[in-house]
């Protein structure tokens, strides 16, 4: 391919990738962020001036202890946890040389039927597989779309709702085109702070016309999509 894809989380304006991911499980296996920026070969502040960016992004991401029996530290929350699950699912699910993105989104969860939930985001509402813990009508929750489970429609040739089992969509306009020899990966602006990622084929580029200002429908099924609460248990 003619450019590599870099398996990232795109949430509120940050991008969470390999690095942040490296960090995250240093400090889990040294039990503080001075010792992980050590093994990294970082310096202390600019690891805690990452931590503070995606904890502004993602929520509360460390544990600070200070003093006690065992001197102190640092441990991830569940929120971290759950990143670094996402984010080692991406890698697992290659496609070729490429990784597929995903983006996360914020919400309130607004309706509950059974395993799915309607999620109250900035970009509209959207239907997700909920876990049991945040089938609760207003849960604040994270919701993820994986870039392979997103579609992309001429306006003018959207499928009917009840033609189509991708019940989520999303009106926007293609801020750019990341094109290889056979797929690319196309972001659109659905008005958050993140674009919205679709993983495509080169060849529904050309056919769609896809290129900046583009204006397209976004659409997926709620089955592809998993909300998580973004709330961390107190100690």
């Amino acid at each position: 391919m003619e450019d590599a894809f870099d398996a990232h989380l795109d949430a509120d304006g940050v991008s969470f990738d390999g690095s942040d991911a490296r960090l995250l499980a240093t400090i889990a296996e040294t039990g503080s962020v001075s010792g992980a920026a050590e093994s990294l070969g970082r310096s202390r502040a600019r690891c805690l001036a990452r931590l503070r960016e995606l904890e502004d992004a993602l929520g509360p991401l460390v544990e600070r202890r200070r003093g006690g029996s065992d001197g102190g530290g640092s441990e991830l929350t569940a929120a971290a946890r759950d990143v670094l699950g996402r984010f080692d699912r991406l890698q697992a699910t290659l496609s070729g040389t490429a990784d597929v993105p995903e983006t996360v989104l914020s919400g309130i969860v607004t309706h509950v039927e059974g395993e799915l939930c309607s999620v109250e985001t900035d970009a509209g509402t959207i239907r997700a597989v909920a876990t049991e813990s945040v089938r609760t009508v207003e849960k604040a929750v994270t919701v993820s779309v994986r870039a392979d489970a997103v579609t992309l429609h001429d306006p003018s040739d959207t499928p009917d709702e009840s033609a189509t089992s991708a019940r989520n969509r999303l009106s926007g306009t293609v801020e750019g085109v990341k094109r290889g020899d056979a797929v690319a990966t196309v972001s659109v602006s659905v008005g958050l702070s993140t674009p919205l990622r679709a993983f495509v084929t080169v060849e529904s580029v050309r056919r769609l016309s896809l290129e900046p200002g583009t204006s397209v429908v976004a659409s997926w099924k709620a089955t592809a999509t998993r909300a998580t609460s973004t709330a961390v248990e107190p100690q």
